[in-house]
């Protein structure tokens, strides 16, 4: 198998260059303002990741701090040996990485995913397969096997949506919830805007796609999945304060369903950004997106989901209506937490903006790969401070038993960001507990 020199890219990557999109500010009393007559006074970062999505510059011309903290904390680091994009995960990194997986897919499983496995390559001929890949804004890395040429899929979509077209569907199984943790889905994004963990050419992503009988129930199922992301993201460690909502959105549609946009937005709790098109230009309706505002004022979705109305019929999946007709159902596309990837990424520029501000870094503990670090004061104590690491359950410790001062184990525990450091000693030997 050799992969061929040129890349396919999409017609709607192509269009999208030409897409024009009128630009607002929607508050929470449900106000659409321009986005130029917008006074943003007490919302810096909504205003910082506005100007960046309307100007669509999404290239890099500094190295952003999670590159410097994902290295010297030993979790990621880049692969000369593979295309760029791609990076190598250190024991630490992957150990954090496999946490955020089993963390989503457990909140996923919670709200009824059904998870399935699909390949990772399919034909550029099939007819179904070539049309959705047309209407998706991406470039895709592509591979010759006996003289057939396949693309490397850039979500879950595909596989998932050939599998739901061999099922049968009965509109009491509606809304349909499947879902895979794609290890990897590939997208192959132009050199410049290549950037550590922001945005990468291999990555791991939840996809979740929900059939649905109608719009009133895709519209319900829209709202549970938009509450499931936000309590996703929240568990990872990613307050409101923390992301900006950016809605997408035909024009028609925001006519006809103001008061249900509003309502996300109040869930939400401040402003967000409304990307409006006349006409519909892509395969979905209605999209939103929960944004990341890095330290170099670059932004990157992190959880989204779309009101998608062509797939259905594009992949003919049916479902058999409760009057014996036979429909196609809307199709909801959500990634509950965006690539997991770019949850590391977000992380290390939180921890970033805390390190400017004076604030001691950290990740959040159920993610600190080392949660207590024992530091015997000499060799005296380290069978002491060994039975200490053995009375954790459940909890990631070890023993500095290094021939070094105290003082440098301290350091050198901070620099790995280690939440918890147990000093032994005399006082700590002679008694049964430690503080």
């Amino acid at each position: 198998m050799s992969e061929k020199k040129q890349e396919v890219i999409s017609e709607a990557l192509k269009a999208e260059e030409k897409l024009r999109s009128q630009w607002y500010i929607l508050d929470l009393e449900g106000e659409l303002r321009p986005l130029e007559e917008y006074d943003f006074k007490g919302h810096d970062k909504l205003k910082i990741f506005s100007g960046y999505e309307y100007q669509k510059d999404r290239t890099v011309d500094r190295t952003p701090p999670h590159v410097d903290l994902m290295r010297s904390l030993e979790l990621v680091d880049y692969e000369p040996a593979s295309d760029p994009g791609n990076f190598r995960y250190y024991p630490k990194g992957r150990m954090v990485k496999a946490l955020l997986e089993e963390y989503v897919n457990s909140m996923v499983h919670e709200y009824g995913g059904m998870e399935v496995e699909t390949p990772l390559m399919y034909s550029l001929e099939h007819p179904s397969l070539k049309s959705y890949m047309n209407r998706f804004p991406a470039r895709q890395y592509t591979v010759e096997s006996d003289d057939t040429m396949y693309f490397l899929r850039f979500a879950a979509c595909f596989g998932q949506f050939l599998m739901s077209h061999d099922a049968t569907i009965s509109y009491r199984n509606l809304p349909m919830r499947i879902y895979e943790m794609t290890r990897y889905s590939f997208r192959r994004e132009q050199r410049g805007e290549l950037t550590g963990l922001r945005r990468l050419r291999a990555f791991t992503m939840p996809d979740v796609h929900a059939l649905c009988r109608d719009l009133p129930q895709a519209k319900d199922e829209f709202q549970r999945r938009f509450r499931l992301s936000q309590d996703v993201l929240a568990g990872i460690g990613f307050e409101k304060t923390d992301y900006e909502l950016a809605i997408r959105v035909v024009e028609d549609f925001w006519k006809e369903n103001k008061e249900f946009i509003v309502n996300l937005v109040k869930q939400h709790g401040k402003p967000v950004l409304v990307e409006m098109w006349r006409e519909r230009f892509f395969y979905f309706i209605l999209k939103w997106d929960m944004n990341f505002v890095d330290n170099l004022d670059k932004a990157s979705a992190l959880s989204t989901d779309q009101i998608d109305v062509e797939n259905g019929e594009r992949y003919d999946i049916k479902y058999m209506d409760e009057d014996g007709t036979q429909k196609h159902p809307l199709v909801l596309h959500c990634s509950p937490s965006g690539a997991i990837e770019r949850d590391i990424y977000g992380l290390l520029e939180k921890a970033a903006f805390d390190m400017k501000a004076g604030t001691k870094p950290s990740l959040p503990l159920w993610l600190a790969p080392t949660q207590v670090r024992v530091i015997p004061v000499s060799e005296e104590y380290v069978g002491h401070a060994d039975q200490i690491m053995s009375q954790f359950s459940r909890v990631r410790v070890d023993v500095d038993n290094r021939d070094e001062t105290v003082g440098k184990k301290i350091r050198d525990a901070e620099k790995e960001w280690i939440p918890y450091i147990v000093v032994v000693g005399e006082k700590e030997a002679d008694s049964d507990r430690f503080p």
